[in-house]
């Protein structure tokens, strides 16, 4: 008996499409995200009114700042002062400009890490914004401000080892760019077209066994969403257990700013699968029912 799409071929069609779609996903993410400073400094702009980031530089810095002052008794009351001072700081839109100018020079800093040879940890370097808050502290008479070191204070993002177990995918990702993306999308039409040619007598064996790569199609899709949705969660797990505690809140923001739009591309991915993969089924259902089968003759 003849079989117009194969289990074993729908099988292997269906793991192929479910290991492309993330690899595609990644490539473009890492071409049109991560290599482009405007849209990697857009991405994390919006963290300066995240709490847990206005937390961590607050603390970051009022840390630093404490260790060249000493006040006695009155240490930690001074610290608290002044962390509240560097913390209401934090909501201004000076600090959003500072910010902003942080992470381009951070970028400047991924961008190296993931071109180098040995591992350095990929961090955003809070120097421009200390600057900022101690001009700002100043020039509001705030006692000891003066004393604030602008200095290298970073939030670590990614630590040095991890960095280096990454490099070598970022860089085949960064030189893929956005054709993996293309060339699975036309992988998936060609199967379907390629069903299609190759299907059963008849227009209505064609269409069944179009219709039955089509809804393997959505399903690969469907699957290989799900499987990039694992993975982001994995390495986020991995990337924060590397990161110091007093940091991870901070860290974390920023891993799931710069993975939003793979997280959205996730949904997408899935939604307009399984979609595919139901219609198909649908249709192929319908077609059976409607278009009479060829006679045996035929």
């Amino acid at each position: 008996m003849r079989t117009y799409f194969s289990a074993a071929l729908s099988v292997a069609f269906l793991v192929l499409l479910a290991v492309l779609v993330p690899v595609s996903a990644l490539s473009a993410w890492v071409d049109l995200e991560i290599d482009d400073t405007d849209r990697y400094v857009a991405a994390v702009a919006p963290l300066a009114s995240d709490a847990d980031v206005q937390n961590t530089v607050a603390d970051l810095i009022t840390d630093e700042a404490m260790k060249q002052i000493d006040v006695g008794p009155l240490q930690d009351t001074v610290r608290d002062f002044l962390h509240q001072a560097v913390r209401s700081f934090t909501t201004t839109d000076a600090f959003q400009a500072a910010w902003n100018a942080a992470n381009r020079t951070a970028h400047e800093a991924v961008t190296a890490a993931l071109d180098g040879e040995s591992g350095e940890s990929v961090t955003i370097d809070l120097a421009p914004v200390t600057e900022k808050v101690k001009q700002n502290l100043v020039d509001n008479g705030v006692p000891f401000a003066d004393q604030i070191p602008v200095q290298h204070t970073d939030i670590q993002i990614v630590s040095a080892d991890r960095a280096d177990q990454m490099r070598q995918s970022f860089r085949w990702l960064r030189a893929a760019g956005v054709w993996p993306a293309v060339g699975t999308l036309v992988f998936a039409l060609l199967a379907v077209v390629l069903a299609w040619v190759g299907g059963g007598p008849g227009r209505r064996g064609s269409a069944l066994a179009a219709l039955a790569a089509t809804a393997v199609a959505g399903a690969g899709f469907a699957l290989g969403a799900l499987v990039l949705r694992g993975a982001l969660a994995l390495a986020r797990n991995r990337v924060l257990a590397e990161v110091p505690g007093s940091e991870t809140d901070g860290a974390a923001a920023v891993y799931d700013a710069l993975t939003g739009s793979l997280r959205t591309t996730v949904w997408i991915v899935f939604g307009t699968g399984l979609a595919v993969a139901v219609c198909a089924v649908a249709a192929r259902i319908w077609v059976r029912r409607v278009l009479p089968a060829p006679s045996s003759g035929a």
